[in-house]
């Protein structure tokens, strides 16, 4: 076999693995690791961390690799599938994101109720990152977050090629469609460059007083272009490029779900001071 058609063959491989990571789980199957109800908060991880997936993702699949292995650092661990259209309820992010942020900012409530906790931190993928700033600072959150670590956010608004990217990616012409439809995809026309939430979110400074912030994101990200505009260049956000710490880590905007480079870069923005230990995550 040549040299490109190894290539094209691991390509496709990794793509497969992702999209199904993605797109196939269960919605409200709940594991003993995340979105256990009982689960007390300890003086060592006093902030339980709600986790917000994705566009056309769900909470299951999003969060299927990096969900266990913060639970077993300690931290009681919770996220729901928000944005439910017209793909089913397997399929998330869709509703207009103010919708999406009144649903988030529900559960938040119903966590610190569960927990008894006074704040919680979150920690986003992609739509589900750009939530994690926007709930915070257009619902008013602030006092209930403590930390926000949000993996290759639209901060600034993406391109419609970059949702056309992320339609292939995941799921290929169908999707693209769904990704291109204002009807079927409000949250896509809020999320490009000069869309409505992205507006909001962007009228004055983002990070809110009294919350610590760390964004990632990727150099090789096609999805949110150029990655650069994820970044939130204000005082108490961290900003940084998975490839700044793991030079060899060519992890794409998909492929952050599945990187064991990035459960560490997520411990590390909760805490503050766990190591980050390089692994490799599908370039997608």
């Amino acid at each position: 076999m040549s040299r490109h058609r190894s290539l094209t063959a691991a390509l496709v491989s990794s793509l497969a693995l992702v999209a199904s990571l993605l797109l196939a789980s269960p919605v409200h199957a709940a594991t003993s690791e995340v979105n256990d109800w009982t689960c007390q908060p300890s003086a060592a991880q006093p902030r339980p961390v709600v986790l917000l997936h994705g566009l056309s993702a769900n909470a299951e699949a999003n969060w299927s690799f990096h969900g266990p292995r913060i639970a077993a650092a300690g931290y009681c661990v919770f996220s729901l599938t928000y944005g439910v259209g017209p793909w089913g309820p397997s399929s998330g992010g869709w509703v207009p994101i103010d919708e999406s942020a009144d649903e988030i900012g529900a559960f938040i409530d119903e966590v610190l109720l569960a927990t008894g906790a006074a704040q919680v931190d979150l920690v986003g993928h992609s739509e589900g990152a750009f939530q994690s700033l926007y709930v915070t600072k257009v619902k008013e959150y602030a006092d209930r977050v403590g930390r926000v670590v949000a993996l290759a956010p639209p901060t600034h608004g993406t391109s419609v090629a970059g949702l056309v990217t992320l339609g292939y990616l995941l799921g290929g012409q169908s999707l693209v469609e769904a990704f291109t439809s204002l009807a079927q995809c409000p949250a896509c026309a809020d999320l490009v460059v000069g869309g409505g939430a992205v507006g909001l979110l962007t009228d004055g400074p983002i990070a809110q007083p009294g919350v610590t912030y760390t964004i990632v994101a990727s150099r090789y990200d096609a999805v949110v272009t150029p990655p650069t505009t994820s970044f939130v260049k204000e005082p108490g956000v961290t900003n940084y490029f998975v490839q700044d710490r793991c030079p060899f880590d060519l992890v794409g905007h998909v492929g952050i779900a599945v990187d064991p480079t990035l459960t560490s870069m997520i411990l590390r923005g909760l805490d503050g001071s766990s190591k980050i230990t390089c692994g490799f995550g599908p370039p997608l």
